[in-house]
């Protein structure tokens, strides 16, 4: 299977800083699965709602609608708390960390466009409105699949020489406070099925108490959300 975390023809990577490996990236590429995996699904699952059947609007827009709030958390806590260190640790990739920038600033757009329109879509189950959201589900998959890349490609070899253990671990926690528990559980389940080869690690590595509820609840409300979303398709196995 070709990696599709590599740098596409044109693309440069900033230097990496001398010196030893302070922490390890490797989960990001987990979690971006899970994003991708998310919007390619994502038009799709709008576009084949039929007319007026507002029960499974409701079901599919709630889950678009925790599916949007959590990229949003998860670039709110990069902003917060990675790019600025990156910029004044290594100021060689100063270029590179403008355009995550400007990729997350392209997200937040577009993000804001879908709000509304999944909201109406989600009450209503409206053809044309489901059409424009779903056009803008497919816009954003263009971006996140140039930016959720290259950030692996070019971002992660950076912050695995200038970022501490403790202060990676500070990101993932910040984004795993913001979102709760009622949609952090089953989203656990979505990512291990985005990545069945590196997620069941990462689900090992998870605090011990998401790790209990997960094993408890949590992958009870994953198959559960997952029949609802892909009936007649089999569960995977978190």
């Amino acid at each position: 299977m070709t990696d599709f975390y590599v740098a596409a023809p044109g693309e440069s990577s900033p230097p990496v800083p001398d010196g030893p490996r302070l922490c390890r990236g490797d989960d990001m590429r987990v979690v971006h699965n899970a994003f991708l995996w998310g919007y390619e699904r994502a038009p799709g699952l709008v576009r084949g709602v039929a007319a007026g059947d507002t029960v499974r609007s409701g079901l599919v827009g709630r889950w678009l609608g925790d599916l949007d709030a959590t990229l949003h958390v998860h670039h709110e806590s990069e902003d917060t708390l990675l790019w600025d260190r990156l910029e004044g640790r290594a100021p060689a990739c100063a270029l590179h960390v403008g355009q995550m920038r400007a990729h997350h600033a392209q997200v937040q757009a577009l993000l804001h466009e879908a709000e509304p329109l999944l909201t109406s879509w989600r009450d209503s189950a409206d053809p044309a409105t489901g059409e424009r959201l779903a056009d803008a589900y497919e816009r954003m998959l263009a971006v996140l699949r140039v930016h959720l890349r290259r950030e692996v490609v070019e971002m992660i070899p950076v912050v695995e020489k200038v970022l501490t253990e403790a202060e990676w671990q500070e990101l993932g926690e910040h984004s795993m406070q913001a979102i709760p528990r009622s949609r952090l559980l089953p989203q656990i389940g979505f990512m291990i099925t985005a990545s069945p080869d590196a997620g069941p690690a990462m689900l090992d590595d998870a605090p011990t108490p998401v790790r209990w509820m997960y094993r408890l609840f949590g992958r009870r409300q994953f198959e559960r959300t997952f029949r609802d979303l892909f009936p007649g398709e089999p569960i995977p196995r978190t």
